[in-house]
């Protein structure tokens, strides 16, 4: 834990920050940690969460990922760039075009790797973006309602490795914190509170400002329109993919 409290924000019991540094600040004493990484592990895994598919995180790309693959007899979703018809990779329209596997080892930089790091840590690890926002708020309602709440904006990275605060998961996250404080949930700290007005300024109009958001005219140019549209199918899904032994498995299955 960080020496200032202030940074661990542990005098909230809703919190936010961003990636795999935030995270580790503001992670101990909480109930749920909740991971958003809109474009696109978080919205990829609620696309195989409503296929009926259970994923496994993996930090890697490597034969460790093999080696996961192995390990929980799954299918390993291949990189963006090598997907073939009916391969699957981190493009969530991958998943709606291939066959169905019971397991998928799902590899990510950002998303992935932060809920790998925080299986141990957590009380319970969460994948949430727009498209299931409020059925993770509605499910940590009924299930815990005085949980102490970590919310992480995954961020991008920069080619040098370092954080990219990516603003489509500020919105993602802010929609979950949105709906816990419509739902009246007390406690928020300053940053958890300005994410929720993020949201709230785009939300009408999200699908516009994901195509125009960095992220998403990156992913346009690489090809992927399709991972830009499915992320802004806000409210579409009522999956809530909870981290169990090192899978995400639908808690509402």
């Amino acid at each position: 834990m960080p020496a200032d409290p202030g940074m661990s924000q542990s005098a909230y019991g809703l919190r936010f920050d961003w990636g795999s540094t935030g995270a580790d600040a503001i992670v101990d004493g909480a109930d749920i940690a909740v991971i958003v990484d809109v474009l696109s592990f978080t919205t990829t895994l609620t696309v195989a969460m409503d296929a009926g598919i259970d994923v496994i995180p993996s930090r890697w790309r490597d034969d460790r990922a093999v080696q996961l693959a192995e390990q929980f007899d799954a299918a390993l979703a291949v990189g963006r760039s090598a997907a073939a018809p009916g391969h699957i990779s981190l493009c969530p329209a991958t998943i709606r075009n291939a066959p169905a596997p019971a397991r998928l080892v799902l590899p990510s930089p950002n998303g992935s790797t932060i809920a790998h790091e925080l299986a141990s840590r957590a009380g319970l690890c969460v994948g949430a973006s727009l498209r299931n926002a409020a059925a993770v708020a509605t499910w940590i309602r009924a299930e815990n309602p005085t949980a102490v709440i970590a919310v992480i904006a995954s961020g991008e990275r920069w080619p040098d490795a370092s954080l990219r605060p990516a603003v489509e998961d500020l919105w993602g996250a802010g929609a979950v914190i949105a709906e816990l404080l419509d739902s009246n949930v007390a406690g928020a700290s300053p940053e958890a509170v300005t994410a929720a007005a993020a949201w709230r300024a785009v939300h009408n109009d999200v699908s516009s400002e994901l195509h125009r958001c960095a992220s998403g005219r990156e992913l346009e140019a690489m090809g992927h329109p399709e991972d830009v549209a499915i992320a802004a199918e806000t409210g579409s899904s009522s999956c809530v993919p909870v981290l169990r032994d090192g899978v995400f498995v639908d808690a509402t299955r």
